[in-house]
């Protein structure tokens, strides 16, 4: 019996992936192709590996037993190439970064310069992906590292499959329209004013929970914005009162708004966060290291620019 493990790979990632489709697109390839790798594999082994009596893809007994071992493969082969990196001088390869606008804009991008001058042959690449999604496609190794966003006050859940990096500390601040005659200047002045509210799903929007909570008051939630860009607009154009990260503010002009001092905003923590190696040590391989420690580097970088942008009143 002959079995390719190049089909084995396929079978693993349609696995883990619940179908054709998206394993598919996971590995560049056509949904054909997938299935013409699957209809080989099977002629290989003698045996039926997926179940097509459903109308999901579905793997019978004897392909879930064939992709736990083309699991381990997979596993080794990765470990293979951690272990081949340490032989070579210069570290090279791709690698694949998951982030939001904000920090790509203030972290991946200096990141990415520091690597391009120091690891040359390193190959990035960087998709907007953030939240549930990002952590989502770690797990499955469709992106190499993912930089997500946690509110400070609540504490990161231990998860066996993934290891978090601390990268940055992310003030938050309360800003209002530069137009305002009166702006609100302590906690007892909050519950008068409209608000520009991040989803209550988020850090932006536990902020605010938690600050109402702080100072006794409903906020009024005249808008609901997921994005900094057009939340700080509409404050600009007198629409609201709104919490944003301090890092929101590197990307507008002096003076576009009010930022109060109203103190015990909170923070976000920015992380990043990488997959457990099952066979070694659990450390990110070199690669990943580099990146992170090329993020950490940006992180530092920002204190001059946000302590400028505290100026702001």
């Amino acid at each position: 019996m002959e079995i390719d493990p190049r089909r084995l790979l396929v079978l693993h990632e349609v696995a883990r992936r619940g179908g054709v489709m998206r394993a598919a697109e996971a590995l560049h390839l056509t949904a054909s192709a997938v299935s013409q790798q699957l209809a080989q594999l099977e002629r290989e082994v003698g045996l039926a590996l997926i179940d097509r009596s459903q109308r999901r893809v579905a793997l019978t007994p004897e392909g879930r037993v064939l992709a736990g071992y083309a699991e381990r493969i997979d596993e080794e082969l990765t470990e293979a190439k951690r272990e081949l990196t340490r032989f070579t001088e210069r570290l090279a390869g791709p690698v694949s970064i998951a982030a939001f606008p904000t920090a790509i804009r203030h972290l991946v991008l200096p990141a990415l310069a520091t690597l391009a001058e120091r690891h040359p042959r390193i190959e990035p690449s960087v998709r907007e992906l953030y939240g549930p999604s990002a952590l989502h496609e770690l797990r499955l190794g469709g992106v190499d590292l993912a930089i997500t966003e946690q509110d400070a006050d609540k504490p990161v859940p231990a998860q066996p499959s993934i290891v978090f990096h601390p990268l940055h500390v992310d003030e938050y601040r309360i800003v209002a329209p530069p137009g305002w005659a009166n702006v609100p200047r302590d906690g007892a002045d909050l519950g008068r004013v409209p608000w520009i509210a991040g989803p209550p799903d988020q850090p932006c929007g536990h902020a605010l929970e938690r600050l109402a909570a702080l100072h006794g008051f409903a906020p009024r939630r005249v808008h609901v914005i997921e994005e900094f860009p057009p939340t700080l607009a509409l404050v600009a154009a007198g629409h609201g009162m709104a919490i944003v990260p301090a890092l929101a503010l590197l990307e507008i002009g002096a003076g576009e708004v009010v930022v109060t001092d109203i103190p015990n905003v909170g923070a976000r923590s920015l992380t990043a966060v990488t997959r457990v190696s099952r066979t070694r040590s659990g450390e990110p391989g070199p690669v990943q290291a580099v990146v992170v420690a090329a993020l950490r580097e940006a992180a530092a970088g920002l204190a001059a620019p946000l302590g400028e942008r505290r100026e702001i009143r």
